[in-house]
């Protein structure tokens, strides 16, 4: 799958979104890309999960990796799918008062081999810290993988394969273009959601 065929796969699931976005970085954007909307349907999960552990496999073999650990929300579908691809367990930190943790029972093994999974790599913030909670249950990562990199620059000390690379310019929200400054912004990651 190339880039022009996932971003297909976007658009026509309502998935690739214009508009004013406020990203879970606290940066603004006029492009959004809703991987839920995509990930929804099991069939196009399954081909583009599909694509990624081949891409995975192709750039570092096989019984590279023990354990598949996503950060929820984004990467808990994703994670799933593709440790389902690349026959491996798969678990999912969570925040708890702010910070990444593992509950529901998770474990990593001492020197686990880990594959970190996200949907969309913005600034890294969600891979660092899932980086650091791995780090803290004596897991060793190795590398992430995601559908998205809108991050050229790698802000990750690991090894990052994407299916696509994507350059959408952010801002800060005291210096938006006049495009954005004219449209209402929405806030439609998850980061900080509250009840």
């Amino acid at each position: 799958m190339n880039q022009k065929q996932l971003l297909s796969l976007f658009k026509e699931s309502g998935a690739y979104l214009t508009g004013h976005f406020i990203l879970s970085s606290g940066l603004h954007a006029d492009t959004y890309l809703q991987c839920a909307a995509v990930l929804m349907h099991p069939d196009k999960s399954e081909i583009i999960c599909k694509a990624l552990a081949e891409k995975i496999s192709a750039q570092f073999g096989e019984n590279v990796f023990d354990i598949v650990v996503s950060p929820a929300m984004g990467g808990v579908i994703v994670g799933y799918e593709l440790a389902r691809q690349l026959g491996l367990p798969t678990i999912f930190c969570e925040r708890v008062d702010g910070k990444f943790a593992l509950r529901r029972g998770f474990a990593i093994e001492k020197n686990a081999r880990v594959l970190i999974v996200e949907d969309v790599v913005t600034t890294g913030k969600s891979s660092l810290e899932t980086i650091e909670c791995v780090e803290a249950h004596g897991g060793k990562v190795i590398a992430e993988a995601a559908i998205i990199n809108r991050n050229l620059d790698n802000p990750l000390p690991i090894p990052l394969v994407s299916l696509a690379n994507l350059e959408i310019k952010t801002y800060e929200a005291n210096n938006l273009p006049a495009h954005l400054k004219k449209i209402p912004a929405v806030k439609p990651g998850s980061r900080f959601i509250k009840k």
